[in-house]
């Protein structure tokens, strides 16, 4: 254990970092309260002129002000054990506070957020606003540490590299406990959870808490489908407001552009500050869709102009360049076909090693097998091989 003084003192060893370390080593930073990150930057300054180094550090309370954003733009992950959104959302559970006191503080931290990326990413690098041309292939964990990627971005390819799978399994359910069963069996073998929480018939802010919980467990992704499709300052409140308050627990959540780009004004306003990101619909699985042609080249358009919010798409097929961008495909199952609801199947192969996907997104073809868990390693499989299988024609 390091201790980093306030000022050397002039006796003794006489130095700001006390205690036994070697040129090169880790540190990582322990701290209560994170407003700005300014004191542990302060801190890994002194400790990267001892010749240590930092890429982490643990705090008790993240007050959710810019601190992780702000540190995350100088290399260094915040690991909260616990953040303000989250402690209101467990007051309210225990009726210690009412929802228009917890709706006024939310209001209040995110019309205080000290973080400004200033026309940046996010990860400290000026937005890039043009599409850079890729010469070749890059796996999930070499995109990861691309200067221009979303830090929300970066996560979830790190998360697939770690866990082998580009699986998101879509968990459209009508029962909370159903919900997370499915969490907990199925979250070792996915790198995404799609929810539809409007479709839950018992919703409580208890069950966000379980779910957040199982995401960290077995480290995947929230993506809660909701498909915003209004006017800038209706989406802005229906993000963050609302029986659902979407905002304070989904990683990413998803917009129609039809509205124009006031749509991602919106929500950016809100998820922005809180480290969200969020994807554009561009094309659909369903049959007779108007999502095609001159609507898709509008929405990658609309892509490349907010960077700093928008990670990607749901998509049939790659339609970008941008290694940042991930593309996320639905309608995926082992047996292509259809339903008599207009849905379009296509196989993981198709979709990952044909079209370029980078996430399969699979509903019924897990949720009504008879044994889920080995369905949906089955999809994690083949999912995986497509990849590597795309890797290695691309390196030939």
């Amino acid at each position: 254990m390091l201790i980093r003084r306030k000022e050397a003192k002039d006796y003794g060893t006489k130095r700001l970092v006390e205690g036994s370390f070697r040129e090169g080593d880790i540190c990582l930073i322990i701290e209560d309260t994170v407003t700005t990150g300014t004191s542990i930057l302060e801190t890994a300054e002194v400790l990267y002129s001892g010749g240590l180094k930092v890429t982490d550090a643990i705090v008790l309370m993240d007050r959710e002000q810019g601190g992780v954003e702000n540190l995350a733009s100088q290399g260094i992950k915040l690991h909260p054990i616990i953040s303000m959104f989250k402690l209101l959302n467990v007051l309210l559970a225990a009726n210690r506070i009412d929802a228009q006191t917890a709706q006024s503080v939310r209001k209040f931290i995110l019309d205080n957020n000290t973080f400004s990326s200033k026309g940046e990413n996010g990860n400290g690098v000026p937005a890039v606003k043009k599409p850079c041309l890729d010469q070749k292939e890059l796996s999930y964990g070499d995109r990861a540490k691309l200067p221009d990627v979303h830090p929300v971005a970066s996560k979830l390819l790190n998360i697939m590299e770690e866990k082998k799978s580009n699986l998101c399994v879509s968990a459209d359910v009508t029962s909370s406990e159903e919900l997370l069963q499915l969490a907990d069996s199925l979250g070792p073998k996915i790198c995404m959870l799609k929810t539809h929480v409007d479709i839950l018939e018992d919703y409580t802010v208890a069950f966000v808490q379980k779910l957040q919980a199982l995401a960290e467990k077995h480290n995947f992704i929230i993506f809660e489908d909701r498909k915003f499709a209004d006017i800038g300052n209706t989406v802005k409140h229906q993000y963050e407001g609302g029986l659902y308050q979407i905002s304070s627990w989904s990683h990413i959540v998803n917009a129609h552009a039809v509205p124009g780009p006031g749509v991602v004004k919106g929500l950016s306003a809100v998820g922005k500050p809180l480290g969200r990101g969020c994807l554009l619909i561009a094309q659909m699985s369903s049959q007779g869709s108007l999502a095609t042609g001159e609507y898709t080249k509008a929405v990658l358009k609309m892509a490349e102009e907010h960077t700093d919010f928008v990670i990607g798409f749901i998509c049939g097929s790659k339609i970008s360049k941008r290694p940042e961008f991930i593309h996320m495909t639905p309608g995926v199952k082992i047996q292509a076909g259809g339903d008599v609801l207009g849905q379009q199947y296509t196989t993981p192969e198709d979709v990952l090693y044909n079209k370029g996907s980078d996430v399969i997104i699979v509903g019924r073809g897990i949720l009504e097998a008879p044994d889920r868990l080995k369905a949906a390693e089955s999809y994690r499989m083949s999912g995986w091989e497509a990849y590597t299988k795309r890797l290695s024609k691309v390196a030939q």
